[in-house]
């Protein structure tokens, strides 16, 4: 197996983590990068882009990373709130006010982030091809009446995520979440980090290849909990499964249809360098650029949800759009944050340590336990980089 890409003296634990991940993961194309304190020290590519075509993966390649995308948008709406430009704490009426029936007039922007609003799928029919098209999922959230009385527990918005909190941005500002992104974020940093890929692009994009069946649904040595959980993933009835399949048919995420809308809690496309850098510039400068304030980071990692998960069925940690340290996810340790998407993808930062990490793949995986590829990178970095 050929490794491209540097290594700095001191991190080369990283890259052997890296290798192991094909050696003993059987990974097809994966590339991780690493920033601290606003430098790039690791930064790693290799393996298949595209099976079918026999396309290896190059520096520049892109891969779409499902939920990870929810930090990116996470980030952005920081980073308005930071201006002023969105209360997290006034109701989702203020900017939307089509949003205020069915018992949601006094819902939060925050609880959107959270996951705290009742809405993690819908209670009519949307086929995929509506729900590329932004107004009817929209329409359909904002006359639904919540499946929990909002504020009262947690469940993961898998995919509402995206069209809820991208609408408020939306009526905020004027323009869309992927609009911002790039206008806003990636062009001061010189990022590849889309969320509405433009056509030109696609080429550079992975294919995904499916998690095994064997391994996804192998129920050997599975505990009682996630033996549960897979019986809830494959009952089509079941709000776990319904909630990450909101569509029917099921949303397709290689098809350049997909690439190009905008989903900003799941179609989001980027490489492992820039995802790695657009946590590393929330924490610390990156090029003369920090995106987030200390004060602004403190208050989106403040813990709004933890305990056991309506949707999910484990216990979950979230602050205002990302993902918190916990024994069930530890990150990158006690006060990190970050967001991880379906297959594999991770991108974090740890603050105290102005760490960025990005790690993208195109081998889905659907590890009931936790996915080992992400978790052996961050062991690597959080045993390289010394805590203070």
């Amino acid at each position: 197996m050929d490794i491209f890409g540097t290594v700095e003296p001191g991190y080369e634990p990283v890259r052997d983590a890296f290798v192991s991940n094909f050696t003993d993961y059987d990974e097809i194309g994966a590339a991780f990068s690493l920033y601290v304190r606003g430098q790039k020290v690791v930064d790693l590519w290799a393996g298949v882009a595209d099976r079918r075509a026999g396309k290896p993966w190059e520096q520049n390649t892109m891969a779409l990373v499902f939920s990870t995308t929810k930090g990116m948008t996470a980030i952005l709406v920081h980073l308005l709130a930071q201006r002023g430009l969105i209360d997290l704490d006034a109701p989702v009426a203020k900017y939307w006010p089509e949003f205020a029936t069915a018992g949601k007039a006094e819902v939060p922007v925050r609880w959107l982030l959270s996951h705290r609003a009742g809405l993690p799928t819908f209670d009519q029919q949307i086929t995929a091809a509506e729900g590329l098209q932004w107004s009817t999922p929209v329409a359909a959230l904002a006359r639904q009446q919540p499946l929990w009385e909002p504020g009262t527990t947690h469940g993961y918005h898998a995919i509402t995520y995206g069209w809820l909190v991208g609408e408020v941005v939306r009526r905020a500002t004027g323009r869309t979440v992927g609009q911002l992104l790039a206008e806003e974020i990636a062009r001061p940093l010189e990022l590849d980090c889309w969320i509405g890929l433009p056509p030109s692009e696609e080429h550079r994009v992975a294919r995904l290849s499916a998690a095994p069946v064997e391994a996804a649904f192998d129920q050997t040595g599975l505990t009682e909990e996630e033996r549960r959980r897979l019986e809830q993933m494959l009952d089509p009835q079941s709000l776990l499964n319904r909630t990450l399949n909101p569509t029917q048919p099921p949303f397709n995420f290689n098809s350049p249809e997909m690439h190009a809308a905008e989903m900003p809690a799941a179609n989001g496309i980027t490489t492992a360098r820039s995802l790695a850098a657009l946590y590393a510039a929330s924490v610390s400068e990156v090029q003369g650029v920090r995106l987030l304030d200390p004060a602004t980071v403190a208050a989106a990692t403040q813990e709004q949800s933890f305990g056991p998960d309506q949707v999910l069925q484990v216990t979950t940690r979230f602050g205002s759009g990302f993902f918190l340290s916990s024994e069930y996810s530890p990150l990158l340790g006690p006060g990190s944050f970050g967001h991880g998407g379906a297959g594999g993808s991770l991108g974090m930062a740890d603050p105290a340590r102005q760490i960025g990490f990005g790690y993208v793949m195109n081998q889905m995986r659907a590890d009931l336990s936790g996915d080992p590829r992400p978790a052996r990178l961050a062991d690597a970095v959080d045993r390289v980089v010394p805590r203070d």
